[in-house]
């Protein structure tokens, strides 16, 4: 009896001297779960703004607030073309840019026929490096543009380990995905300082919040541009230019075609057409977004996880993209 009253008394001093301990790792717990708790609300918050809002107040008079003419570089397909018909829905003239030029004219017709506004081309491959650019500068030195969408962009042909990836490849994503940016920003900036208004939109991507295995220089490509596309908006924003990042997720493009896993749309991985209506109501509103509100709620819930598991199945589906497109090469 004496030992146990003796067990008592111990268990009883060390609870007294372990309170401040706990009480205090219960104001941590209490403020880590009120801190996700309010960014959950003003993620929602922000969803609805973007994504809502716009759709149920009517569209933005892109025209007015920009300017008459859109560039749009890798135009002939995907997320490009769709962005651009996206722009001539709203009355703004494009020019389209890209290295086919039966593409090119057949594209730009269509927009023209279907949409009812004045439509160009310019013919340039960016995985020459710097040779594409005075070409470009010469055709745009007239216009008066309004909006610059980069979009223009390179994946190699299936997720693959960064040693199989042959000296060209890696070339071309520099100069493609990253250097174009560059040099177009360049080529088009000092005419929207000069009116004192513009928009740029830089195609990124999600794989830029989370380290992307098998897509690495890709997704590398795409951070850069998320993060020259901030601070740009840091520089500019005072005179008047709009820059925006947009970082969609999985979308179905040609981008893979040999993946059947995205080769076809669905909840998750919406058509290029169905992104680009979204991502267009949300310029002039955001910075830096998804474009798409089923991507803010991916995007959302991947911060919540932590990154070994993005990471586990980021490399999951890459493998079985890698998988399915080897399975293709070798028919």
């Amino acid at each position: 009896m004496a030992a146990v009253d003796q067990f008592y008394l111990l268990y009883r001093e060390i609870s007294r001297s372990c309170i401040f301990f706990v009480e205090a790792l219960a104001v941590v717990g209490a403020w880590y779960t009120l801190r996700k708790c309010v960014s959950l609300v003003f993620g929602t918050c922000n969803m609805l703004r973007l994504h809502l809002i716009p759709k149920l107040g009517g569209e933005i008079d892109l025209v007015k607030r920009y300017g008459k003419w859109a560039v749009i570089t890798g135009s002939t397909d995907g997320i490009g073309k769709a962005y651009a018909e996206e722009l001539a829905k709203r009355g703004v003239n494009v020019i389209l840019i890209s290295r086919n030029k039966e593409k090119l004219e057949a594209v730009s017709r269509s927009i023209s026929e279907t949409y009812k506004v004045e439509t160009d081309f310019i013919v340039a491959d960016f995985s020459k490096g710097r040779e594409a650019y005075p070409a470009i500068k010469e055709a745009l030195k007239d216009r008066e543009i309004g909006i610059l969408v980069n979009n223009v962009g390179i994946l190699h042909l299936y997720p693959d380990y960064f040693t199989n990836l042959p000296e060209d490849v890696l070339w071309d994503v520099i100069n493609i995905n990253i250097a174009s940016a560059n040099m177009m920003v360049h080529i088009v900036l000092p005419g929207m300082v000069k009116k004192k208004k513009g928009a740029i939109v830089n195609i990124s991507s999600a794989c830029c919040c989370q380290p992307a295995p098998m897509l690495t220089t890709y997704a590398a490509s795409k951070a850069y541009l998320d993060y020259f596309s901030r601070a740009l908006h840091y520089e500019y924003a005072s005179k008047g230019i709009f820059i925006q990042s947009l970082i969609p997720f999985i979308i179905t493009t040609k981008l893979v075609p040999c993946s059947k896993t995205i080769s076809k749309g669905s909840i998750f991985f919406p058509s290029a057409g169905e992104y680009a209506s979204h991502a267009v109501s949300t310029l002039g509103l955001s910075t830096r977004t998804t474009g798409y509100w089923k991507h803010a709620i991916q995007v959302m819930l991947g911060k919540c996880l932590p990154e070994w598991i993005c990471v586990w199945f980021a490399m999951y589906l890459c493998r079985t993209i890698r998988k399915e497109a080897l399975t293709c090469k070798v028919k």
